[in-house]
Parts: structure tokens; C-alpha cells; sequence
């Protein structure tokens, strides 16, 4: 199994698929946001651009799969899904246990250059704010299984590569 994946993790169509679930995860978040109306909170933003992170990995992935750039893409996937899967673990916090003393950050850390919450400051609600569930989970524990199978799938991959695949002669299958 492991020589398999190293020999998937060298294929183009497999860092594009990595790109293509993290992609139609952000649109399903797109979805929600601006047809079901549902404000996203700041733990929200930042879990996608977590998500942006894996899409990353797998675009940059699938530019030269075969070649050492692999390595540093996957450490880019296992540090985007690790950062997302802490993220969406505080968010189910939150909104499991809420307090006056854990809600959201107070001032956010976006980018100077993208200081989202100045500039659209009523699309963000509060993050103990429970907005949707499906199969009795909230979106972010949801976001806990998604970044949980992201990091599962990145350190089986990351082991893989410890095992690489057999060379094949004029008698193997």
C-alpha cells in the first residue's frame, strides 16, 4: 500500500484531485455564505484560508509531482490541514462550551493588506453562533472530520515516500 502511494503521490491527477476537494469545499462555503445567507465568523475565514492552503499544495503539487517540489508542497498540505484542524477544534469549543471567557479573537489577524474586517465588518457573526448542522454535527466539526482526513491522507503520504516503488522487470506484473 505505502509503495502505492508513494507512486500515486508522483502523478499529476492525484495533486489535482487534493486541489479539486479543497476547491469544492470553498465554493460549498461560498454557497452558504451567499445563497443560504449564513455570515461566516472569523474562525469561518480563517479555517478557509486554511483550506486555500491545502488547494495550494495541491495546484503547486501538480505542477512537477516527480520532483523534490513535492516535499516542500506536502509540508505546505500538512501545515494547512494541522492549522485548519486546530481552528476548527477551537470553533466546536466555542460552540459547545460557551463562555464569556473563550469567543472569538477580539482583533483579528488579517493581513495589512486584506484587513477583511474593516472593510466588511457586518459580514462576520459570532463565532458561538450555531447557523447550520447536518447529521447532528455543526460545520465545524464537520471541518474537524475534513481537516482530520486532509492530515490523515498528507502523513500517509508524507510515509510513503520512505518506501519507494519497486522497479519493474520483463517478468513482474
Amino acid at each position: 500500500m505505502m509503495r502505492s502511494l508513494n507512486r500515486c503521490s508522483k502523478h499529476r491527477a492525484a495533486w489535482l484531485l487534493l486541489a479539486l476537494t479543497a476547491f469544492a469545499l470553498e465554493l460549498v462555503a461560498l454557497y452558504f455564505q451567499h445563497v443560504m445567507r449564513l455570515n461566516p465568523c472569523v474562525l469561518c475565514i480563517y479555517q478557509r484560508c486554511a483550506l486555500y492552503g491545502v488547494v495550494a499544495a495541491g495546484l503547486v503539487g501538480a505542477i512537477a509531482p516527480a520532483t523534490p517540489l513535492r516535499f516542500v508542497v506536502l509540508a505546505l498540505w500538512l501545515y494547512s490541514a494541522w492549522e485548519g484542524l486546530l481552528l476548527a477544534m477551537k470553533h466546536t469549543d466555542i460552540q459547545l462550551h460557551p463562555s464569556p471567557f473563550v469567543t472569538c479573537d477580539f482583533f483579528v489577524s488579517f493581513p495589512s493588506w486584506l484587513p477583511l474586517d474593516k472593510w466588511l465588518p457586518s459580514v462576520f457573526s459570532d463565532c458561538a453562533v450555531r447557523q447550520w448542522h447536518f447529521l447532528s454535527l455543526e460545520m465545524p466539526q464537520w471541518m474537524i472530520v475534513i481537516f482530520g482526513a486532509y492530515l490523515a491522507v498528507a502523513v500517509l503520504i508524507l510515509l510513503a515516500q520512505c518506501f519507494p516503488p519497486r522497479k519493474r522487470d520483463l517478468f513482474s506484473r
